[in-house]
């Protein structure tokens, strides 16, 4: 199933990660290695322009063939012949390394592509099913005021630095000077979006970017993804079914056409991605191990003690920094160089990381990217304003 272009059928989330390491890794690697279909590198390859032609995306819905038997086939094949090629390490230089490293990373992507895929596409039936059934919890507690955190002008670090894993978007760590500025501690809430609803936020231009305006008359908007209203109560897809929308649970699946109007509509705005980073790194610098924990349907049942303050897992929290590369930026050279650089135009920057985001792309410094109208992935807002 492929409904829209941005959503990828399940089956082919499972053949293209399989390619990246017969193609990367394998193929060039392996003496002698044979590929497992002579067509599956022009079939799955997504947008790697180094390595050939390549099936179109808009399409991928139409490739009945190979079944996803075959697919786990080829998965099977590629990891038994990467599995053996490991064992002699004396094989594996460090730039190899990186590369299967890379390789690890990508499918974790495509892990959290899989499961919001997964949704839109079980999200546009009309018997809404149920992917799995919810765990019994407690929902989140009230959320009783708005709570700014501030932060005072000065210069701030930005981007990754020290050992581990970052993707190349995140290099080039440097400093900004940033205004003074104070961002709200916590995410919107259902309850508060409810309220710009009922107050016709939807319907007045005034609150809306003229590219969002023209989004929300074309698209004939009137709530967040995945809503809907019955009998005059609103419920939401999840996947866990259909139910009622909890009101203190954060928004989520919002476009930045959207989340620009909301804080328009509340005299606010949204952070810059170094505002956001720099806030992250001071009011929540532990990470809880649970921060990609989904209880029932994707929100988070918090405890805050002290300055507890959550900035990771609840949700992808649009920006309004445009996707550039950081001082310093080189896109590696060859096929591997199209991962990240090539995208830096016309999207938004997203920090945080949802509820799907494996737990090891958790971190301050990752920098999420989409169009302004994408609001299939767990989007979020958190509002911000100058002092």
């Amino acid at each position: 199933m492929q409904p829209v272009v941005d959503v990828s059928p399940p089956k082919w989330h499972l053949a293209h990660t399989t390619w990246f390491f017969e193609n990367f890794i394998a193929a060039p690697n392996i003496e002698g290695y044979q590929r497992f279909h002579p067509q599956y590198n022009f079939l799955f390859n997504s947008y790697y322009q180094h390595v050939g032609e390549r099936w179109q995306r808009p399409q991928r819905g139409n490739l009945s063939r190979p079944t996803t038997q075959e697919i786990m086939e080829y998965r099977a094949y590629v990891d038994q012949h990467v599995a053996r090629f490991l064992e002699d390490e004396s094989r594996v230089s460090q730039d190899l390394a990186q590369v299967i490293v890379l390789g690890l990373h990508h499918e974790q992507q495509h892990q959290e592509l899989l499961v919001t895929d997964l949704k839109y596409i079980l999200g546009h039936n009309p018997l809404f099913p149920e992917y799995r059934p919810a765990k019994p919890q407690s929902g989140p507690a009230a959320v009783a005021s708005e709570n700014y955190l501030r932060m005072e002008e000065g210069l701030y670090e930005i981007g990754f630095q020290g050992e581990g894993f970052h993707f190349d978007n995140e290099k080039g760590h440097h400093r900004v000077f940033l205004e003074p500025y104070q961002i709200l501690d916590r995410l919107v809430t259902n309850r508060e979006y409810m309220e710009f609803i009922e107050d016709g936020g939807y319907g007045q231009f005034a609150h809306w970017l003229s590219e969002g305006w023209d989004w929300v008359q074309r698209e004939e908007r009137d709530a967040p993804l995945y809503w809907h209203q019955v009998d005059g109560v609103w419920h939401q897809y999840t996947l866990s079914g259909f139910r009622p929308v909890e009101p203190d649970a954060p928004v989520t699946h919002i476009s930045y056409y959207e989340a620009d109007a909301f804080a328009a509509w509340k005299d606010k705005r949204l952070p810059t991605e170094q505002e956001w980073e720099a806030a992250a790194r001071k009011y929540s610098p532990e990470i809880p191990a649970s921060a990609n924990l989904c209880p029932a349907e994707y929100y988070h049942t918090r405890v805050r003690q002290g300055q507890d303050y959550q900035f990771f897992g609840d949700g992808w929290e649009w920006t309004q920094s445009a996707y550039l590369p950081y001082p310093g930026f080189q896109k590696a050279p060859g096929a591997l160089g199209e991962y990240n650089g090539k995208f830096m135009v016309n999207q938004m920057v997203l920090r945080g990381g949802s509820c799907a985001t494996p737990e090891s792309h958790i971190r301050p410094t990752y920098r999420n990217f989409f169009h302004p109208h994408l609001s299939w992935q767990f989007t979020a807002i958190r509002l911000a304003e100058n002092l």
